[in-house]
């Protein structure tokens, strides 16, 4: 698990330890890995400086196997153990 924002290596290590982030967080301050992603929001948009709350779920071999919209914090690690579990069958 992979986290990344648009903030610096210092901002991420704040919110980390402020917030006992457990996973390493990307600091993508240049935005590619963002718009690779499509999760850089339009310059014009009111939060434009904050990338949209999208996480993905990556097989070994680089497809993306699902794409979520994070609304619901709380409750989306059940929803990708869901996933990973069904996409391996169990």
């Amino acid at each position: 698990m992979l986290g990344a924002s648009f903030d610096t290596p210092e901002e991420n290590r704040t919110f980390a330890d402020a917030e006992h982030f457990g996973y390493r967080l990307l600091s993508d301050t240049g935005r590619d890995v963002g718009r690779a992603y499509e999760v850089a929001r339009d310059a014009a948009d009111e939060h434009g400086g904050y990338p949209m709350r999208i996480a993905y779920l990556i097989d070994p071999e680089g497809t993306i196997r699902r794409a979520y919209q994070v609304s619901d914090v709380e409750g989306f690690a059940g929803t990708v153990v869901d996933d990973l579990a069904e996409l391996r069958g169990e």
